[in-house]
């Protein structure tokens, strides 16, 4: 069965009688197609005026959708081929951070990604896609293997955050990010970044510099979380839905603001709905994308990528 957030509870009711009623006509041979036509329209309207007035908080609540596509996902519809690498060649492999090599539609890339869990076993496999140190120099060597073979990159962001853990800062949990930031300035080959799911804090960003950065229609990007913003500002979580409005974390508020290159639209209702539509998107914007950067030298691209991120904020004096 489908999960449905709160504010979709009135779709909820209406696909409930549709099920009902499709039911019904199989069990009494009654004709209900006119019946089944008028709820369907009503659906898709009521999805269209939830989509159209959705708040901030409720943006964050379907980027956080159980049934929404996660990393592994993606690469499952998107790619031909698609060979992982592990380890980061000092400490372990993590789970929370995947990558390889894959093919899409005849081109070679590398794909990287937060990974979280669908059930509890595997979200403390997972570690609810909170990558450790060792994730994050993971992902660094794979993209220097990358450019070492003139692959493009693609970053997939899906994360509440680096993991912060005792034992991840006495491994170098900052160190590791800054210097996949400092690292990811200087790679030569395109490198496409794209918010999935939660973009959250230092863990989003540690996979986050590119040449493209982009955001699914219903993601947030920010330096942390409504709700720990607002236990922070109010000592209490009671006020996430005004943090949220306050610190404009959406993706249309990234692209006003200059933080973010695009939006990738969603299936109406979410990416949750529909998974393979989703993928198909996203597929078309990586080739588009990967096409347009490949025509740069990569002196241009890295100039063009610096410039991009030195460019970003304001002050007064």
């Amino acid at each position: 069965m489908p999960t449905y957030l709160d504010f979709e509870k009135p779709v909820a009711d209406l696909e409930s009688k549709l099920i009902e009623l499709k039911k019904l006509a199989e069990t009494t041979q009654v004709d209900v197609s006119e019946a089944v036509v008028r709820l369907e329209t009503s659906i898709v309207q009521l999805r269209q005026d939830i989509s159209q007035n959705l708040t901030r908080w409720q943006r964050v609540q379907l980027s956080r959708h159980p049934d929404r596509p996660y990393t592994l996902d993606y690469i499952e519809l998107m790619c031909e081929e698609f060979i992982e690498l592990h380890g980061d060649r000092t400490v372990r492999d993590d789970p929370a951070m995947v990558g390889g090599f894959c093919n899409i539609d005849g081109q070679n890339l590398l794909i990287i990604g937060q990974q979280k869990g669908r059930n509890t076993k595997q979200r403390q496999q997972r570690n609810f896609g909170m990558a450790n140190p060792e994730g994050y120099r993971k992902a660094l060597r794979l993209m220097k293997l990358a450019e070492k073979f003139n692959k493009p990159i693609v970053a997939l962001i899906d994360t509440p955050g680096a993991f912060p853990g005792l034992e991840a800062e006495e491994r170098g949990q900052g160190e590791a990010i800054a210097r996949n930031l400092k690292e990811m300035f200087m790679l030569k080959v395109p490198v496409i970044c794209i918010v999935i799911g939660e973009g959250a804090s230092g863990g989003a960003l540690g996979i986050a510099i590119g040449d493209r950065v982009l955001m699914l229609e219903n993601t947030w990007y920010s330096v942390i979380s409504p709700e720990n913003c607002s236990t922070i500002l109010w000592r209490s979580w009671n006020f996430k839905e005004q943090a949220a409005e306050a610190m404009k974390i959406t993706a249309k508020d990234m692209e006003d603001a200059g933080l973010v290159d695009g939006i990738v639209p969603e299936p109406l209702g979410g990416a949750h709905l529909d998974h393979k539509a989703m993928a198909s998107t996203l597929k078309k914007v990586i080739l588009e994308h990967i096409n347009e950067l490949q025509k740069l030298s990569p002196e241009e691209r890295i100039n063009q990528r610096i410039d991009k991120f030195c460019s970003m904020g304001v002050f007064i004096e």
